[in-house]
């Protein structure tokens, strides 16, 4: 049985959705736990009242970004892990926590990487005229918003869109991408070649 730790910044609607995605489709693994760097995190309750263990680690209890990280990963690591999602987790990690973590540690962006890496990503699309946007789910590297590209998922940017519009289409479709390719992690369904292209090793379609 595989091990998720899926960290959380808020309401973590993502969070909601694999752990949901994860008991009814009997995933060969379990929520071992949900962990916030603000303990006001209304995704903490939502996990605690579904039976999911859960512990917050403020960042503002530490003095630097190295502390807390350490802090966060040896939280992590005492619930022996074999993937760490991160789900709305609104902290730029150090290089030392995610090469703690290298090959375990998956993240969704709200863009179709590599365009617009970063922050306000909708906005951004929207004012460069892009017909098209959407999400990628993407193995983390110490380089901001890069890493292996698992899955991506795309949607129509609609005329009269705003930031708020295009992101609430976007997240509906993280919530059904997501899951997914946090199941076909712990499956042990996914290939990287040398080159960091992942491929699904069932030839199952990687787009949403």
């Amino acid at each position: 049985m595989k091990r998720i730790v899926i960290l959380i910044s808020g309401r973590g609607s993502n969070m909601e959705a694999i752990v949901e995605a994860c008991a009814a489709e009997g995933w060969p693994a379990e929520v071992a736990g949900v962990i916030s760097n603000r303990p006001d995190a209304a995704g903490l309750a939502w996990a605690q009242a579904r039976g999911v263990a859960t512990q917050a680690i403020d960042h503002k209890a530490f003095d630097g970004r190295e502390s807390f990280d350490t802090a966060l990963g040896d939280a992590i690591e005492a619930l022996s892990p074999d993937v760490v999602v991160l789900a709305g987790f609104m902290r730029i990690l150090t290089d030392g926590f995610v090469n703690r973590f290298a090959g375990r540690l998956v993240n969704v962006h709200p863009s179709l990487l590599p365009a617009f890496t970063g922050l306000h990503t909708h906005r951004r699309a929207i004012e460069a005229g892009c017909k098209a946007a959407g999400a990628t789910v993407h193995f983390v590297t110490a380089e901001l918003d890069h890493g292996p590209i698992i899955a991506q998922a795309v949607v129509p940017v609609l005329a009269g869109d705003t930031e708020a519009t295009l992101s609430a289409r976007v997240l509906e479709r993280e919530h059904q991408m997501y899951p997914r390719a946090v199941r076909w992690i712990v499956e042990g369904a996914l290939r990287v070649d040398p080159n960091g292209v992942v491929t699904h090793a069932g030839g199952v379609s990687q787009l949403f």
